[in-house]
This record gives C-alpha cells, sequence and structure tokens, in this order.
C-alpha cells in the first residue's frame, strides 16, 4: 500500500504538457462552475461536489499532491466561490514546483 501512496504524493517532473493540461482542467472546472451556478440551487448541489472531487483527482494525478490542490475547501468562505479557484490554485503550485525543480536540477550540478 506504501509504493502506491507514495507514487501519488510523489512530485512528478514539470513539462509543458502536464502544466497545460493542469491548467486546461482548472480552467475548464472554473468554467464549469461559474456557468452552471446560474442554473440553481437544486441540480446544483449534485455537480458543483463532483466537479471538485473529478478536479482534484486530475489536478493531483497532473502535477502530484500539493496542499493547495483541494480548493474546494476554500468554497466555505463566502464570496471566494465566485472566484477562479482552481486556475488560481494550478498556477501556484506550478510555479512552487518549478522553483522547487530548478533548486534541485542546481543542486545536482
Amino acid at each position: 500500500m506504501m509504493p502506491l501512496l507514495s507514487r501519488w504524493f510523489r512530485a512528478p517532473f514539470l513539462t509543458r504538457t502536464r502544466i497545460v493540461l493542469a491548467l486546461l482542467v482548472a480552467v475548464s472546472a472554473d468554467g464549469l462552475q461559474f456557468v452552471l451556478g446560474w442554473l440553481g440551487p437544486g441540480e446544483w448541489l449534485i455537480v458543483d461536489p463532483a466537479i471538485d472531487l473529478v478536479t482534484t483527482g486530475l489536478t493531483i494525478r497532473l502535477l502530484g499532491f500539493h496542499v493547495l490542490l483541494p480548493t474546494f475547501a476554500a468554497k466555505l468562505v463566502p464570496l471566494v466561490e465566485e472566484l477562479p479557484s482552481w486556475t488560481a490554485c494550478v498556477i501556484a503550485v506550478v510555479a512552487l514546483r518549478r522553483r522547487a525543480q530548478r533548486r534541485e536540477i542546481t543542486e545536482l550540478k
């Protein structure tokens, strides 16, 4: 069980493809949540957590686990749900991971 967990929590090397895909997932989730937010509370209460769950899984698979990635917790704060939290989070995680990668590469030299 531990090798599976360590594989999921290990930060993969960020490639341009991983970054672009993670950004596409985040922008799509934010866009979907914004558009579907106008539907009404009935259907939305079921769809919103599903979008968050799928987006969490995909971004963790693409970028590795990071404390910032479960952004659905930010939705508990009033008015924050209107912000593109997935996109902002992915940008922040990519910036942090790229900085860490650069540091690792320079340490290996």
